[in-house]
Protein backbone atom coordinates (compact mmCIF):
# COMPACT_ATOMS: atom_id res chain seq x y z
CA UNK A 1 0.00 0.00 0.00
CA UNK A 2 1.37 3.32 -1.17
CA UNK A 3 2.02 5.57 1.90
CA UNK A 4 -0.36 8.54 1.72
CA UNK A 5 -0.57 11.95 0.15
CA UNK A 6 0.72 14.79 2.60
CA UNK A 7 -3.02 16.51 2.33
CA UNK A 8 -4.54 12.77 3.28
CA UNK A 9 -2.11 12.59 6.37
CA UNK A 10 -2.70 16.19 7.50
CA UNK A 11 -6.62 15.17 6.76
CA UNK A 12 -6.40 11.67 9.33
CA UNK A 13 -4.73 14.16 11.52
CA UNK A 14 -7.37 16.47 11.49
CA UNK A 15 -9.96 13.70 11.57
CA UNK A 16 -8.00 11.88 14.32
CA UNK A 17 -7.02 14.88 16.98
CA UNK A 18 -9.62 17.90 16.58
CA UNK A 19 -12.21 16.72 18.92
CA UNK A 20 -9.87 16.19 22.21
CA UNK A 21 -7.60 19.94 20.55
CA UNK A 22 -10.81 21.67 20.87
CA UNK A 23 -11.52 20.73 24.61
CA UNK A 24 -7.91 20.58 25.49
CA UNK A 25 -8.04 24.11 24.20
CA UNK A 26 -11.24 25.13 25.54
CA UNK A 27 -10.33 23.84 29.02
CA UNK A 28 -7.33 26.50 28.89
CA UNK A 29 -9.03 29.56 27.75
CA UNK A 30 -12.62 28.92 27.19
CA UNK A 31 -14.67 27.77 23.58
CA UNK A 32 -14.99 31.08 22.67
CA UNK A 33 -11.21 30.92 21.26
CA UNK A 34 -10.65 27.45 20.89
CA UNK A 35 -11.60 26.79 17.68
CA UNK A 36 -9.20 29.49 16.21
CA UNK A 37 -6.18 28.01 18.29
CA UNK A 38 -6.91 24.65 16.86
CA UNK A 39 -7.26 26.11 13.42
CA UNK A 40 -3.52 28.01 13.95
CA UNK A 41 -1.94 24.55 15.42
CA UNK A 42 -3.41 22.78 12.07
CA UNK A 43 -2.13 25.57 10.01
CA UNK A 44 1.41 24.78 11.73
CA UNK A 45 1.06 21.41 11.09
CA UNK A 46 0.47 22.42 7.75
CA UNK A 47 3.85 23.82 7.15
CA UNK A 48 5.57 21.30 9.66
CA UNK A 49 8.37 18.98 7.71
CA UNK A 50 5.73 15.44 8.00
CA UNK A 51 9.60 13.44 8.05
CA UNK A 52 10.29 15.15 11.66
CA UNK A 53 6.64 14.64 12.85
CA UNK A 54 6.06 11.09 11.80
CA UNK A 55 6.30 9.18 14.75
CA UNK A 56 5.61 11.86 17.55
CA UNK A 57 2.69 13.88 16.10
CA UNK A 58 0.00 13.61 18.93
CA UNK A 59 2.57 15.78 21.19
CA UNK A 60 3.56 17.84 19.05
CA UNK A 61 -0.01 18.96 18.40
CA UNK A 62 -0.86 19.10 21.62
CA UNK A 63 2.23 21.40 22.46
CA UNK A 64 1.72 23.57 19.73
CA UNK A 65 -2.01 23.75 21.21
CA UNK A 66 -0.97 24.63 24.43
CA UNK A 67 1.67 26.95 23.25
CA UNK A 68 -0.82 28.87 21.25
CA UNK A 69 -3.41 28.89 23.77
CA UNK A 70 -1.30 30.28 26.70
CA UNK A 71 -0.39 33.19 24.35
CA UNK A 72 -3.65 34.11 23.93
CA UNK A 73 -4.32 33.69 27.56
CA UNK A 74 -1.89 36.30 28.51
CA UNK A 75 -2.46 38.73 25.93
CA UNK A 76 -3.96 42.33 27.22
CA UNK A 77 -6.84 41.92 24.63
CA UNK A 78 -8.40 38.81 25.99
CA UNK A 79 -9.56 40.41 28.69
CA UNK A 80 -11.99 41.94 26.90
CA UNK A 81 -13.26 38.57 26.24
CA UNK A 82 -16.44 36.81 28.08
CA UNK A 83 -14.75 33.73 29.37
CA UNK A 84 -17.91 31.71 29.64
CA UNK A 85 -20.57 31.02 26.98
CA UNK A 86 -23.91 29.85 27.34
CA UNK A 87 -25.18 26.49 26.27
CA UNK A 88 -25.08 24.84 22.97
CA UNK A 89 -29.04 24.74 23.18
CA UNK A 90 -31.28 27.23 22.55
CA UNK A 91 -32.93 29.02 25.70
CA UNK A 92 -36.60 28.45 24.10
CA UNK A 93 -35.87 25.04 23.79
CA UNK A 94 -37.07 22.59 26.19
CA UNK A 95 -34.65 20.31 28.60
CA UNK A 96 -35.32 17.01 29.99
CA UNK A 97 -34.62 16.88 33.74
CA UNK A 98 -31.60 14.62 32.95
CA UNK A 99 -30.03 17.19 30.57
CA UNK A 100 -30.25 20.02 33.17
CA UNK A 101 -28.70 17.68 35.40
CA UNK A 102 -26.06 16.86 33.47
CA UNK A 103 -25.10 20.45 32.66
CA UNK A 104 -25.41 21.34 35.91
CA UNK A 105 -22.85 18.25 36.89
CA UNK A 106 -20.34 19.08 34.06
CA UNK A 107 -20.44 23.23 35.25
CA UNK A 108 -19.75 22.13 39.06
CA UNK A 109 -16.85 19.86 37.94
CA UNK A 110 -15.78 22.60 35.29
CA UNK A 111 -16.13 25.08 38.35
CA UNK A 112 -14.24 22.60 40.34
CA UNK A 113 -10.79 22.07 38.26
CA UNK A 114 -11.08 25.88 37.44
CA UNK A 115 -10.30 26.03 41.04
CA UNK A 116 -7.09 24.29 40.72
CA UNK A 117 -3.81 25.25 40.24
CA UNK A 118 -3.02 26.05 36.84
CA UNK A 119 -0.53 23.57 36.73
CA UNK A 120 -2.83 21.06 37.89
CA UNK A 121 -5.57 22.38 35.81
CA UNK A 122 -3.37 21.53 32.75
CA UNK A 123 -2.52 17.48 33.38
CA UNK A 124 -6.18 17.34 34.13
CA UNK A 125 -7.64 18.95 30.85
CA UNK A 126 -4.24 17.16 28.53
CA UNK A 127 -5.88 13.55 30.33
CA UNK A 128 -9.10 13.49 30.41
CA UNK A 129 -10.30 16.30 27.65
CA UNK A 130 -6.91 15.55 25.30
CA UNK A 131 -7.09 12.02 25.76
CA UNK A 132 -3.34 11.75 25.81
CA UNK A 133 -1.16 8.90 27.78
CA UNK A 134 1.48 10.26 31.08
CA UNK A 135 4.31 10.17 28.46
CA UNK A 136 2.63 12.60 26.13
CA UNK A 137 1.71 14.60 29.15
CA UNK A 138 5.28 14.78 30.03
CA UNK A 139 6.35 15.64 26.68
CA UNK A 140 3.77 18.45 26.25
CA UNK A 141 4.86 20.13 29.55
CA UNK A 142 8.73 19.34 29.94
CA UNK A 143 7.74 17.63 33.17
CA UNK A 144 8.89 14.10 34.17
CA UNK A 145 6.21 11.19 33.64
CA UNK A 146 6.11 10.74 37.37
CA UNK A 147 5.43 14.35 38.12
CA UNK A 148 2.68 14.21 35.32
CA UNK A 149 1.15 11.12 37.33
CA UNK A 150 1.72 12.73 40.59
CA UNK A 151 -0.06 16.18 39.64
CA UNK A 152 -2.77 13.76 38.05
CA UNK A 153 -3.15 11.91 41.46
CA UNK A 154 -3.47 15.20 43.65
CA UNK A 155 -5.52 17.13 41.41
CA UNK A 156 -7.62 13.93 41.13
CA UNK A 157 -7.75 13.54 45.22
CA UNK A 158 -8.67 17.44 45.76
CA UNK A 159 -11.44 17.28 43.33
CA UNK A 160 -13.09 13.99 44.76
CA UNK A 161 -12.18 16.09 48.17
CA UNK A 162 -14.07 18.91 47.20
CA UNK A 163 -17.23 17.50 45.74
CA UNK A 164 -17.32 15.50 48.98
CA UNK A 165 -17.58 19.25 50.41
CA UNK A 166 -20.26 19.96 48.32
CA UNK A 167 -22.07 16.93 49.95
CA UNK A 168 -22.94 15.36 46.30
CA UNK A 169 -22.55 12.67 44.11
CA UNK A 170 -22.75 13.43 40.26
CA UNK A 171 -25.52 12.00 38.44
CA UNK A 172 -25.21 8.46 37.18
CA UNK A 173 -25.13 9.64 33.75
CA UNK A 174 -22.04 11.72 33.68
CA UNK A 175 -20.20 9.84 36.16
CA UNK A 176 -20.82 6.99 33.27
CA UNK A 177 -19.68 9.56 30.30
CA UNK A 178 -17.00 7.81 28.06
CA UNK A 179 -14.03 9.31 27.23
CA UNK A 180 -11.86 9.05 23.81
CA UNK A 181 -10.63 6.00 23.42
CA UNK A 182 -6.95 5.65 23.48
CA UNK A 183 -4.88 3.77 20.66
CA UNK A 184 -1.94 1.64 21.69
CA UNK A 185 1.57 4.05 22.02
Amino acid sequence: MPAPTDLEWVREIVRRHEAALLRFASALIGQSQAEDVVQDTFLRLVAADRAELENKVTPWLFTVCRNRALEIKRSPARKNVALEEGGDMEASEPLAAEALERRDDQQRVTRMVDELPEKHREVVALRFAGGLSYREIATVTGMTESNVGFILHTALKSLKKKLSEEGGALSTESTHRSYPERRAT
